[in-house]
């Protein structure tokens, strides 16, 4: 047990995202379950200002982001099985998060996995939670990369030596989020794809698309598409990633004065997109300073920003500073300094700035 969590936490620092399990983890042998699991406390401090009766808009919170524990396990031959629940209330909790059967007849090369799991799209959707070099994902990843989770079949495997060169994984999906039956005969594709031609450096790609809901009785369909690139450096202990996400919503409705300049009460289509950097670098006392720049660009439709509905561009610059503790427990801690983009001629500024303090440990 010791020695699966020692090599979880390595991977966690060195190469969070790049797993090619739809998992945090995998079983490191065929001796029965293994119970795995973490919990993240956290304490939120909002700069959102007071309503017009002096209460604060957004109050300071202490919360649990998570709170999961899962079994994980082999069963000869060429079969795993995998499975993590989410307690934390704030995090929707309880509810089943993954729950999926592995089958690898040709090793590492070709596994076939059918249950539910995340969706293979986006870099930073695929790094473990409990890898996250900040405490949040990015807001272009949260809005375009939903939905995280779902029931499918995936086809997934790597190639290399003595380290994976290519990477894929390939998924035929419900569409309709998390612990939720198809409500149509269509299927989301999605698919990802890794190459690392050198140790320090790995480029991904990948997309994503499928009907949304049932055909209207004029014909119409919703549907979403999402393309996404991703570049991960590293070297000498530091690392700089990158993902850049874009895509389409066809058939949302407006309302009103229509939204973004959007055609009102018609078929409309949402061109969105946005992107992240960040750069961190690992000291010799396992304090790891982290600088993240990152910008949404919603097309005028609405989103969500730290529980807050939104429909301009907002542009985030995280400065934060991550301490590892030891193998198993670490504490990161953030400052979100937010500046928003224009709604047509309307200048936005507001005080929406955070501090964020989590604690995790593993087991």
């Amino acid at each position: 047990m010791k020695k699966i969590l020692t090599v979880l936490m390595v991977v966690s620092i060195a190469l969070s995202g790049q797993l090619m399990g739809q998992g945090c983890v995998e079983a490191s042998s065929d001796e029965g379950p293994q119970l795995v699991g973490y919990i993240q406390p956290q304490f939120d401090y909002y700069m959102f200002g007071n309503d017009d009766n002096g209460n604060a808009k957004k109050p300071s919170s202490f919360y649990f982001k998570r709170a999961r524990i899962g079994v994980v396990g082999s069963i000869p031959y060429d079969v795993s099985y995998y499975v993590m629940a989410e307690f934390s209330p704030v995090a929707g909790g309880p509810q089943l998060l993954d729950a999926f059967v592995t089958y690898a007849p040709f090793g590492k090369y070709v596994k076939f996995s059918l249950g539910q799991f995340k969706s293979p799209f986006s870099l930073e959707l695929n790094t473990p939670c409990h890898a996250l070099h900040t405490i949040n994902r990015s807001t272009v990843v949260n809005e375009m990369a939903s939905p995280f989770r779902e029931m499918g079949l995936m086809v997934l495997g790597s190639f290399g030596k003595e380290r994976d060169v290519f990477s894929y994984k390939v998924a035929v999906l419900n569409g309709t989020g998390i612990n939720m039956v198809d409500d149509n005969q269509n299927k989301d594709i999605a698919a990802r794809l890794v190459v690392a031609p050198w140790e320090f450096i790995e480029i991904g790609g990948s997309y994503r698309t499928g009907l949304v809901g049932t055909e209207s009785a004029s014909g119409d369909q919703k549907s979403r598409t999402r393309t996404a690139f991703d570049l991960t450096l590293q070297k000498y202990n530091a690392m700089i990633q990158a993902e850049y996400i874009m895509g389409e919503d066809v058939g949302e409705f407006t309302s009103g004065g229509g939204c973004g300049g959007k055609e009102t009460n018609a078929l409309t289509t949402y061109a969105k997109s946005g992107f992240f950097v960040q750069a961190m670098y690992m000291t010799p006392w396992n304090l790891q300073p982290i600088v993240k720049y990152q910008t949404y660009d919603p097309d005028g439709g609405t989103y969500k920003y730290l529980g807050q509905t939104q429909n301009f561009v907002q542009s985030t610059t995280t400065i934060g500073i991550n301490y590892f503790l030891n193998d198993w427990t670490r504490i990161q801690v953030n400052y979100l300094y937010n500046a928003e983009g224009k709604t047509g001629s309307t200048k936005n500024e507001f005080d929406n700035d955070a501090f964020m303090i989590q604690v995790q440990a593993k087991f």
